[in-house]
């Protein structure tokens, strides 16, 4: 039986996933109870290899525990380390005028200063649904004040926008769009703000508008200030994870604005970049492709990478709520069977962040690269995403 056949059957496999597995996990070997916040220089035995934290994982944990009060469950427990990451985080925000630094050491002390304002971003998408869990006021004007110095930033052209030195100063990346594009649109109904909602909604429309070149069926990361296409390396440079995760950011910007055609295209989109990145000899997506099917273009390593799975998984689930159509669930089901197959890491827990092209994971606990890394985001929220849809398709 595939596993979409049966909905609830499938909610209970995620559920069990989520609340025996994976939470269960990080709990135990990736928050620091002594000094706050959590650490991603941790092998996969939860050995953990350094304490320096970033602010890019700081503001996503603190989104996933807050997320998990907020819409699996109001457990004390998980309200807990909430607010341990809101306790750790508050201070250095405040001694950074809310121009968030790249990392910090274990005591929230500077290390390394802001170079890009993706860690803004996820700052204020964790401080955002903690303010939602708590209540608290300092979390939403933190993430307010978050929100002016991005905007001024923004209006600067430069590498702290995501793009390549040689690009910076006649090209844009989608990344920036995609993550601004939830983080304004989710704050704007926080607060009420008609100004941020709009903001939120136009970096959606930009990329539906620009960043999508429907005669490719792709997303470009990178394209000129005007949404022309700029010459190779770059301008053919296709992330399909990013591309997935931003069309279901827009599945919600749009639903809630009853925008049926954006919509329509976001869920069409979807199939577009599950077909492209898929790997037709081993299965599995790739993390990175190129826009005219070059290979000498992208990186030879081919690599499978945990997030655009887990991103696919939900997004594949959503499109079929939207649509109803088969290749959603048809779809779902191959990337099911290829990452519960080859990311799940039995005997310690969690997930693999990487394994090879062939599904297989010959680096032992500590993982490719120099030092080992792993991030309490993209697996835990795409297993509470996919626990939110199937609770409403399980129910249908």
């Amino acid at each position: 039986m595939k596993p979409s056949e049966d909905m609830g059957k499938l909610l209970e496999f995620y559920e069990s996933a989520l609340l025996d597995d994976v939470i269960p996990w990080w709990m135990e070997h990736g928050i620091d109870w002594e000094q706050g916040g959590v650490t991603e220089i941790i092998a996969e035995d939860g050995t953990v290899a350094s304490y320096d934290k970033s602010v890019w994982s700081l503001g996503r944990a603190l989104f996933v525990w807050s997320r998990l009060y907020n819409l699996i469950g109001r457990r004390c427990e998980w309200l807990d380390v909430a607010n341990r990451i809101f306790e750790f985080m508050l201070p250095i925000g405040l001694e950074s005028d809310w121009v968030w630094p790249q990392s910090v050491h274990r005591d929230g002390s500077l290390k390394e200063p802001s170079n890009a304002i993706y860690g803004d971003g996820f700052a204020i998408m964790g401080l955002t649904e903690y303010a939602q869990a708590t209540g608290d006021g300092r979390a939403a004007e933190a993430a307010g004040a978050t929100y002016e110095t991005v905007q001024e930033r923004m209006g600067v052209l430069g590498t702290h926008l995501a793009t390549p030195e040689n690009i910076a100063e006649i090209g844009k990346c989608h990344g920036i769009s995609m993550i601004f594009s939830t983080v304004f649109h989710e704050l704007g109904k926080l607060l009420d703000d008609a100004e941020i909602l709009q903001a939120g909604h136009d970096h959606a429309v930009l990329i539906q508008d620009q960043f999508l070149k429907p005669d490719r069926r792709l997303v470009l990361e990178y394209t000129a200030l005007d949404g022309s296409e700029l010459d190779p390396p770059e301008g053919r440079y296709v992330i399909p994870g990013h591309a997935i995760e931003s069309m279901w950011f827009g599945i919600h910007i749009f639903r809630d604005r009853y925008e049926k055609q954006r919509i329509a295209t976001a869920v069409e989109a979807i199939e577009w970049h599950v077909e492209a990145a898929w790997d037709s000899e081993y299965g599995g997506l790739f993390h990175a492709i190129d826009a005219d099917g070059d290979t000498d273009r992208v990186s030879q390593d081919r690599h499978k990478i945990m997030w655009p799975h887990t991103e696919a998984l939900y997004a594949l689930l959503l499109a079929y709520e939207c649509c109803g159509e088969r290749w959603c669930l048809d779809w779902y089901d191959r990337v099911h069977e290829w990452a519960w197959e080859h990311f799940p890491v039995p005997e310690h827990g969690e997930w693999h962040g990487q394994v090879a092209r062939d599904g297989s994971h010959p680096w032992g606990v500590t993982g490719p690269g120099e030092v080992p890394r792993k991030e309490p985001f993209h697996l835990p929220r795409g297993l509470i995403m996919c626990v939110d849809v199937l609770q409403r398709l399980g129910g249908e």
